[in-house]
C-alpha cells in the first residue's frame, strides 16, 4: 500500500458533518486496503469454502450503497448491482469475473449517488422507505448503518489483505 492519505474524521464537530466524515473515512480504508493489487490479487478468497475476497467487498459495498441510500431515499425500484431484485450476498460476492476497473466503477457511483442523497436532504431527520423492512428509516440512522458496515467489513479487508501481500496497518 502506498502512503495513508485518507482525511481523519475531526474531533469535534456536529452529527452531520461527523458521521459524514466517518463515512468518508471508513470508503477511504476500503479503497486503501486494496490499492496496488492486481484483478488476481483482488480476488483471492479468504479461504474455503468462503468466497470472501477484496473485489468481492467492494462489490457488497456498492450494494450496501445502493440499497441503504439510492433504493431508501430515491428509488424503490432500483434494481441491486448484481443481485437483481434482492440484497444477495452471495451474488456480490462472486467476483471470480470481475475486475478492478468493473467493481470500482460500480462502487465509485454508488458512493457519489450516496453523497449526492446525503447533501440534499435537509436534516438527518428525512425519512425514506426501506423496501427489505417495509419502514421508514432516518437519513441518520441509514449513515450509520452503512458506517457500521464499513467498519466491519474493513476489517474483513485488513486479514484479506495480509492473506495476499502481508501488508498490515489502519
Amino acid at each position: 500500500m502506498s502512503s495513508d492519505d485518507r482525511v481523519a474524521p475531526p474531533v469535534t464537530g456536529d452529527e452531520r458533518a461527523t458521521l459524514r466524515a466517518y463515512l468518508d473515512y471508513h470508503r477511504a480504508t476500503l479503497a486503501m486496503k486494496c490499492e496496488g493489487l492486481t484483478d488476481a490479487e483482488l480476488r483471492r478468497r479468504s479461504m474455503p469454502p468462503s468466497t470472501l475476497s477484496l473485489l468481492a467487498l467492494v462489490r457488497h459495498m456498492a450494494e450496501v450503497e445502493r440499497a441503504w441510500f439510492r433504493r431508501v431515499f430515491e428509488d424503490a425500484e432500483a434494481p441491486m448491482v448484481w443481485s437483481g431484485e434482492l440484497f444477495d450476498f452471495q451474488a456480490a460476492y462472486d467476483a471470480s469475473a470481475s475486475t478492478r476497473a468493473e467493481a470500482f466503477a460500480a462502487w465509485e457511483a454508488e458512493v457519489e449517488t450516496s453523497r449526492r442523497i446525503e447533501r440534499g436532504a435537509a436534516s438527518l431527520d428525512v425519512t425514506g422507505h426501506q423496501p427489505r423492512w417495509g419502514e421508514r428509516v432516518s437519513l441518520r440512522m441509514v449513515m450509520v448503518h452503512v458506517l457500521l458496515e464499513y467498519a466491519r467489513h474493513n476489517g474483513h479487508a485488513d486479514f484479506l489483505r495480509e492473506g495476499v501481500d502481508g501488508v498490515v496497518g489502519a
